[in-house]
């Protein structure tokens, strides 16, 4: 077994579409786009006879004072030795084995943070990994930690069926008042991002920089694509979706301050599942449901109905305890203000 460097973008991205749910946040694309708007970015996997059976994409994230750490998004991903779970293995050979492989990828990420000075690296696992002894800290989610997947082997039909009877009165509602989904581009772009500025200001979020937003658009419609709905000529709600590997991910969403009442946000959401679906996917993640943090959103998405995913949530592997210290500090004492 050896870890290696990924240059490959088919290497690394049919890996990681082999998995079921491919994380489209390890992808190379993403990693590209990673190193336009966040910083460098490396990649790394374990191989065993040539095989590449671990991924870590990793993105190096600059801080004050020269400083900075390692953020691997939604990953590593591979088969590493689960912990408190039902996962059973057939021999004593296979667990040493896959806790060998976590362990190997880890310590090759830590000798790259030495190198480029990286205090931790701040991970997102889709199951919990048994390291051993290393010093790591659960913090707060930057992916989101709780998700809606919908299966979309089921019918037209029988996903209608599952919806809360609220959704699909709303879904017709739109159809019935006239709402067009439109799969749009860089050049609406504006009219995208007027919409965004309305949502954030009425359900005070934080959303991304401008240029983010961009960037991301700039990554093509084979892997982004950008949707508005449309009444009476004026675009009133919008969505950005990735498709990759078997997973289409809803990955934001905003709408217009006016014509609320035409429910276009059901209507944009059922359109784009069943294109999602047309065009082979296994599954629709919503992306991120809290009751607590966003009780309006996820009770729109749990409309929908589907199943229930739930991550470890995001820890940090950390390398040097002393600047941590320091940056747990500066980190919440921002937070208070």
């Amino acid at each position: 077994m050896e870890i290696v460097e990924l240059k490959e973008e088919n290497k690394l991205n049919d890996f990681l579409t082999g998995q079921e749910h491919g994380q489209f946040l390890q992808s190379f694309l993403w990693g590209q786009f990673q190193e336009k708007v966040a910083g460098k970015v490396f990649r790394l996997g374990a191989e065993e006879g040539g095989k590449l059976i671990a991924a870590a994409t990793i993105v190096k994230k600059v801080l004050p004072m020269g400083k900075n750490y390692f953020y691997c998004p939604r990953g590593p991903v591979g088969k590493f030795q689960i912990q408190n779970s039902k996962f059973q293995t057939n021999s004593n050979n296979q667990i040493q084995n896959s806790k060998q492989v976590a362990e190997l990828l880890f310590y090759e990420i830590r000798e790259l943070a030495r190198k480029e000075g990286a205090m931790f690296l701040r991970f997102e696992p889709d199951k919990e990994l048994n390291l051993g002894n290393w010093q790591i800290e659960k913090t707060l989610d930057v992916q989101p930690s709780k998700t809606l997947v919908l299966d979309l082997a089921k019918s037209e039909n029988e996903l209608l069926e599952k919806m809360h009877p609220k959704t699909r009165y709303n879904i017709r509602l739109a159809e019935k008042k006239g709402i067009k989904i439109i799969e749009a581009g860089l050049e609406d772009f504006d009219k995208f991002w007027e919409l965004m500025n309305q949502t954030s200001d009425r359900d005070d979020f934080r959303s991304h920089g401008i240029d983010y937003y961009k960037e991301m658009l700039k990554l093509g419609k084979d892997f982004i694509k950008l949707f508005f709905a449309d009444y009476c000529g004026k675009h009133i709600a919008t969505a950005i979706v990735s498709f990759f590997g078997d997973t289409a991910t809803y990955m934001h969403g905003a709408s217009s301050d006016k014509d609320r009442n035409v429910m276009a946000p059901y209507l944009l959401q059922w359109e784009i599942i069943k294109l999602a679906k047309k065009e082979g996917n296994k599954y629709y993640d919503f992306f991120g449901i809290d009751e607590k943090k966003w009780p309006g959103v996820t009770r729109f998405k749990n409309g929908f109905s589907g199943r229930e995913i739930n991550y470890p949530g995001t820890f940090d592997l950390i390398f040097d305890s002393g600047w941590y210290s320091v940056y747990k500090m500066v980190r919440k004492v921002r937070r208070t203000f």
